[in-house]
């Protein structure tokens, strides 16, 4: 196999969570780009992704959850195989943000970022993953996790602890799957251009104590982030397992 051809994903099958905007869209076009079909999700009714994907000839579809509803976890995973037959890629990108400080942090922020961010990661992981094993086939799961797996953040304690979670829970079922073929790997963004960092990117003085420190020198775009998830969705990533990849325009390494 060439080098550009480990990189293709004609004839696999993906579901990208929270693609209906931002980093799950691009992410979700670049593997269709690739060649995968792509089921696509997102909490709103409206879809503009499924439609561009079926454009390029693959197949799609595209499913309106909450994804903090633990129904909507084995929703998802029946849908996908339902359309396409099986599930050979996963990528986790479903997340939200809360922010408060930690003495005034609400238990509903906490129940809700912990449940978005954490355990719909775990629990969507652990249904693809079964259907993976019990079909004998390798696959690929990528978690979206953050640079807050890593540091604390100011005003979002839930936010960090479900992030670093997912750096772990990573690595745990990279330790548990390598061995079958799954690749289990996450990528750890840095500031992006997204929804999540708006309310810092409107504050003129945290923004610019961000892009002071970003070596890059700007805010992430979507697309930074495409590439490298394509890498670890394909056989390009084969003996890559537990690795959590920061794209952060050099943030942690400053």
């Amino acid at each position: 196999m060439s080098i550009l051809e480990m990189f293709q994903l004609n004839g696999k099958n993906a579901l990208v969570t929270g693609s209906s905007r931002g980093l799950g869209a691009a992410i979700a076009l670049a593997l269709a780009e690739a060649g995968a079909n792509v089921g696509c999700h997102g909490k709103s009714s409206q879809d503009a992704i499924s439609g561009r994907i079926c454009r390029l000839g693959k197949k799609s579809f595209y499913f309106s959850g909450d994804i903090a509803d633990p129904t909507t976890h084995s929703s998802l995973i029946e849908k996908t195989i339902t359309e396409f037959g099986s599930i050979d890629i996963l990528v986790n990108n479903a997340g939200t943000i809360r922010r408060a400080p930690a003495a005034a942090f609400p238990q509903d922020y906490w129940d809700e970022l912990i449940a978005v961010n954490l355990t719909a990661v775990f629990r969507l992981s652990q249904l693809a993953g079964q259907n993976m094993l019990d079909r004998g086939a390798t696959g690929k799961i990528l978690n979206i996790a953050s640079l807050l797996s890593f540091q604390g953040g100011i005003n979002v304690p839930a936010y960090a602890a479900a992030k670093g979670g997912v750096a772990q829970l990573t690595k745990a079922l990279a330790n548990e799957w390598a061995a079958k073929g799954i690749n289990v790997n996450a990528i750890a963004p840095g500031y992006m251009a997204t929804d999540n960092t708006e309310a810092l990117r409107n504050d003129p003085d945290r923004s610019r104590q961000i892009l002071e420190r970003i070596p890059a020198g700007r805010w992430g775009e979507p697309g930074d982030v495409a590439g490298a998830a394509l890498f670890l969705c394909s056989s390009a990533s084969d003996y890559i397992h537990g690795h959590v990849m920061l794209v952060d325009g050099g943030w942690m390494g400053r």
